[in-house]
């Protein structure tokens, strides 16, 4: 009698065995398995990077604890200007006016916890091609002496990248600087950058 192969799919009875579908079925379902088991597999998140949403960041800071008020304006190329009057115009905000040692304080439990840093952020979300002017003016003067202004520009994309800083002084209340002028393209290249002095303070309040 002829025997019956092992894989010719029929059992010693005649009974028809589905050993391909079985075999089939075992290794679609284990490769299913495979694929949520990577697709749940974390990427270790590269150090130092940072996901923001903008195209340049200005940040100007000043010595900590100093309790005099430093303002920073911003114009853009359709001349929306941003400052502490005006948080957000156009693609720019800006996203805190630090007003010294104001609300740098705060007590939990009897306890005093302070935030000495003095820093404000304006970011730019979009390129907008043309010039844009960044000053600083010093609003207050409780200490009576010239304060050191430092701003720094960073363009974000597609890499991170200082394009410009520098330290000034504005020596008294009321004293307002241009820090930087500088033109960007279509694709956000920078160029001409520049001192040129110009009142954003007098442009707001006409």
């Amino acid at each position: 009698m002829h025997e019956p192969s092992l894989f010719s799919g029929q059992s010693d009875d005649g009974t028809f065995v589905p050993f391909t579908d079985i075999l089939f079925n075992a290794l679609l379902g284990f490769s299913v398995m495979v694929f949520i088991a990577f697709s749940l597999i974390r990427p270790n998140a590269k150090a130092g990077d940072v996901d923001v949403k903008a195209e340049f960041i200005i940040t100007t800071t000043w010595p900590d604890k100093n309790p005099d008020d430093i303002d920073t304006y911003v114009e853009d190329p359709v001349g929306n200007i941003v400052w502490y009057h005006s948080l957000q115009k156009g693609l720019m905000s800006l996203d805190r006016d630090d007003r010294g040692n104001y609300l740098d304080e705060v007590t939990v439990n009897g306890k005093t916890v302070s935030f000495p840093l003095n820093q404000e952020t304006v970011t730019i979300r979009g390129v907008v091609p043309g010039e844009y002017i960044v000053n600083v003016y010093h609003f207050t003067n409780p200490t009576g002496e010239p304060v050191p202004v430092s701003v720094k520009i960073e363009k974000i994309n597609p890499t991170l990248k200082v394009i410009y800083y520098d330290t000034l002084t504005l020596g008294k209340k009321g004293d307002e600087k241009t820090v930087v002028r500088f033109t960007l393209d279509d694709n956000g290249a920078v160029s001409d950058l520049n001192t040129r002095q110009a009142s954003l303070v007098h442009e707001v309040r006409k």
